[in-house]
């Protein structure tokens, strides 16, 4: 069992935060997913057709997490969060990337619904997750460049788990030790808002989402909400 938090100071910072965390143990990532397949050639389909495009930084959503990211000193236009940058290269190359199945199926959920999202290899992860501000010792290895040692700036929200940092600018990048790869067995995965007042029901229809991609797929899955009224879960 691994415990979330979020820090004392990131929930005063940004009370109106909400993330749901949506597990799944006994996950087979090297079956076929065809529902995943499917919801990704679909999106695909609908920008090309233009029925539909990805959010940029001018939607309120996106723009909230530019001003979060500009209050923790990184400018948001050079490191983007995750979603901003996914929906970007989405309308450039009309396709989303194909890493595996189950990073595809977040990654579809993500841009669909305008919400950052990542995962973490639970089975990887040391002792709990706290969602706080580095304080400038930490270290992290970015994901894709295990020989890479960065330190966040003293302030960044980062998510730590007791051996370092597992994100940095909060949803920019994950850590490579926590990676979500084909055998990854049990994953937890992150759907974030800042304005949970406005958008919780968005919250929650992505995550049921999510779970509906996954649950084909594994063993078991849950869906827990953490906020700043509820700083803790294990999942």
């Amino acid at each position: 069992m691994t415990s979330f938090r979020i820090g004392p100071a990131v929930a005063d910072a940004f009370p109106d935060t909400r993330i749901a965390l949506v597990t799944a143990t006994g996950l087979r990532g090297r079956e076929p997913w065809p529902g995943t397949v499917a919801a990704m050639a679909e999106l695909e389909q609908r920008l090309a057709d233009g029925s539909w495009r990805p959010a940029d930084e001018t939607d309120r959503r996106i723009e909230a997490w530019h001003t979060a990211y500009r209050s923790f000193g990184t400018n948001p236009r050079r490191v983007r969060p995750s979603v901003d940058a996914l929906g970007r290269r989405l309308a450039k190359r009309g396709t989303l990337p194909r890493i595996n199945p189950a990073v595809d199926s977040y990654n579809t959920v993500s841009v669909r619904h305008a919400l950052p999202a990542g995962a973490f290899d639970l089975d990887r992860v040391s002792g709990d997750v706290e969602i706080r501000h580095a304080d400038g010792s930490e270290t992290f290895t970015p994901l894709g460049e295990p020989g890479t040692v960065e330190h966040p700036g003293p302030g960044e929200v980062v998510y730590t788990d007791a051996v370092g940092v597992l994100t940095r600018h909060w949803n920019h990048r994950d850590a490579h030790r926590t990676r979500v790869t084909e055998d990854s067995a049990q994953v937890v995965f992150a759907l974030e808002t800042l304005h949970a007042t406005d958008d919780g029901r968005l919250l929650e229809t992505a995550a049921e989402e999510l779970r509906g991609l996954l649950l084909p797929h594994s063993a078991r899955t849950r869906v827990s909400y953490l906020s700043p009224a509820q700083p803790h879960v294990t999942v």
